[in-house]
């Protein structure tokens, strides 16, 4: 057949301004439709390859943007297992490669050399500038993807648990195990019960020093403290994830739970304060924590009053010795501020400690957005990884996903059981439990009129 006939796939080479239009209809048509420049002017049986896999791409796109429109949760739950990870990370690998061979391939076609000699440049930066643009962008989502095992890691442990009651509650725990403290002890004591239906929350704050806490008759600790904690000096809730660490064989199978023996005492404390039954753990290791906020790009905080960093205590409880401050002002801190800010403890005391610990939790979350996370996936996965660990299993991340969707709607209840209100020596129990079971009574809606 002439090339009258057929000025694209068989071109009048001698006509510069033909072969021109030609290469840019060429390479539009590869930016548009990947696999139809050869169809047209190539190897027809790499082209047909190159457009079924560009229609495949395609529908799996839809697929997944109908999926996140209509039920997020469900995407949430297919990608949350390493089969589904892995087989992203070879569809992204194999969508770049291909761009690379077909654009390449474009550009043999193009045939430069008889193309007018002002366009050759902007013919081959457009062609190129999309080969970057399409083996970047496979090459971004392989690295975010293969960021993912990171966090699906922390996942591992732990066994799915139905709710009790309606419920789950989630022990989350902050560990301190800086530098300047012998092992690690949870300063930071709370526990998010969540409605396992309405995703209705509420959050309960412990303080470290509560005293007397008392242990139901299953528990291991009930053989060694039937009339509560009390140990003969100061006895603190927080001080149990030490005795649960000195005392392994009370929590033989801690560690195949996916916890520690530290942890299952403080659980088993934290269910006698407050009468629930706690599903999951999450400790949040505080220099872990550090690295997670310079990996999201720090946090912006509110600071009320100068906040010491490091140093020590005169006798009147004033600060000395510090290595600097956190001055008052709406600021963004890095991951060692932010660290201070929450743990700093001197000129305070452990109830104001616990408000900012809180501050810094909303921040976070507030600096979780979609499009921060994303430019930092890496980042941020592999210091999450760093500071949480749980034993929430990776079956249960779809369904915590829906609820926190629905929480988002929904007021947040919070309650701290500190001093002023409440006494942490001698705490009423009975109350506390009282309290928590009208903040965790399911909401019923009011008759019609």
């Amino acid at each position: 057949m002439s090339s009258a006939a057929q000025p694209v796939r068989h071109p009048d080479v001698r006509s510069p301004r033909l072969m021109t239009k030609r290469a840019w209809w060429l390479v539009v048509l590869n930016l548009l439709i990947p696999g139809s420049a050869q169809v047209v002017a190539g190897n027809r049986r790499l082209g047909r390859f190159g457009l079924a896999a560009t229609l495949v791409g395609w529908l799996l796109l839809l697929a997944a943007l109908a999926i996140l429109l209509v039920n997020s949760t469900l995407l949430v739950a297919i990608f949350a297992t390493r089969v589904a990870l892995v087989s992203l990370v070879f569809v992204a690998v194999f969508y770049g490669t291909l761009w690379l061979v077909l654009t390449l391939d474009t550009l043999r076609l193009v045939r430069l050399v008889h193309v007018m000699p002002r366009a050759r440049v902007v013919v081959a930066a457009v062609a190129l500038l999309g080969l970057v643009a399409g083996v970047g962008g496979a090459g971004f989502a392989a690295t975010r993807v293969a960021g993912a095992f990171d966090i699906l890691g922390i996942f591992d442990g732990g066994q799915v648990a139905e709710p009790v009651d309606g419920r789950y509650n989630v022990l989350v725990l902050g560990g301190d195990a800086g530098p300047d403290r012998l092992g690690l002890r949870p300063d930071s004591i709370s526990v998010v019960s969540i409605d396992a239906v309405t995703g209705s929350t509420a959050i309960f704050g412990i303080p470290r020093n509560m005293q007397h806490v008392p242990f139901a008759e299953g528990s291991p600790l009930y053989g060694p403290f039937p009339n509560g904690y009390d140990c003969g000096v100061e006895c603190l809730v927080s001080y149990l994830y030490t005795y649960g660490e000195e005392h392994p064989e009370l929590y033989p199978d801690a560690i195949d739970r996916g916890t520690s023996p530290g942890i299952e005492a403080t659980r088993d404390a934290v269910q006698g304060i407050l009468g629930l039954t706690v599903q999951y753990v999450v400790l949040i290791d505080m220099q872990g924590f550090q690295q997670l906020v310079d990996a999201l790009g720090g946090v912006e905080i509110d600071v009320r009053e100068r906040i010491p960093i490091e140093g020590g205590e005169d006798s009147n409880g004033q600060p000395i010795n510090v290595a600097g401050w956190i001055e008052p002002g709406v600021q963004r801190l890095d991951g060692y501020h932010a660290l201070w800010y929450a743990r700093a403890r001197h000129g305070t005391n452990d109830y104001d400690r616990m408000a900012r610990q809180r501050e810094v939790q909303e921040a976070i979350l507030r600096q979780m957005d979609p499009a921060n996370v994303l430019v930092r996936f890496n980042e941020v996965a592999a210091a999450g990884g760093a500071a949480v660990s749980t034993d929430i299993p990776s079956p249960m991340l779809s369904h915590f996903v829906a609820l926190a969707l629905k929480a988002k709607e929904l007021p947040l209840v919070t309650m701290d059981f500190v001093p002023e209100a409440w006494d942490n020596i001698h705490p009423d129990f009975a109350a506390i439990q009282a309290t928590v079971d009208q903040l965790t009574a399911p909401v019923t809606a009011s008759p019609s009129p």
